[in-house]
C-alpha cells in the first residue's frame, strides 16, 4: 500500500502532539513517530517537515536546542513550550469540530439534505 503524504495543515498539529506526548526528539524522531503512530499509512519526509518546525519555532509554539542522538550525531532537539500547549489545545478543538462536522457529512442521507 502507498503510503498518503500528511495533508496541509495537519502535521502542525502531530508535530505538537507528538512533542507533548513523547518529550523533546530531533526532527528525524518527529517524522518517524508520526509514520509510526499513523500506522505506517502517512510519509513524512523533510521538506515537508522543517518548514513546519521552523514555523511552529517562529511562532513560540516550540524551542530548540543542539544534542547528541541516540547515534551521537549532531541533532536538533524540539520541545513543545507554553504557548504550544495552548496552540494544540485550540487546534485539537478545531479538528475535533471540523471531524465531527464531517462524519455529520457522511453519514447523512439523502433526505436528510433536502
Amino acid at each position: 500500500m502507498k503510503k498518503a503524504e500528511v495533508r496541509q495543515g495537519t502535521l502542525a498539529l502531530m508535530v505538537l502532539r507528538t512533542l507533548q506526548v513523547l518529550g523533546p526528539q530531533h526532527g528525524y524522531g518527529i517524522a518517524r513517530r508520526v509514520e509510526q503512530i499513523s500506522g505506517d499509512l502517512l510519509a513524512v519526509n523533510q521538506g515537508t517537515l522543517y518548514p513546519v518546525l521552523l514555523k511552529l519555532e517562529q511562532e513560540g509554539a516550540i524551542a530548540s536546542e543542539w544534542g547528541a542522538s541516540e547515534n551521537n550525531r549532531r541533532a536538533r532537539f524540539y520541545r513543545l513550550t507554553r504557548q504550544g500547549q495552548k496552540q494544540l489545545r485550540a487546534e485539537t478543538e478545531d479538528w475535533e469540530q471540523t471531524s465531527a462536522i464531517i462524519g455529520r457529512f457522511l453519514r447523512a442521507k439523502a433526505e436528510d439534505l433536502l
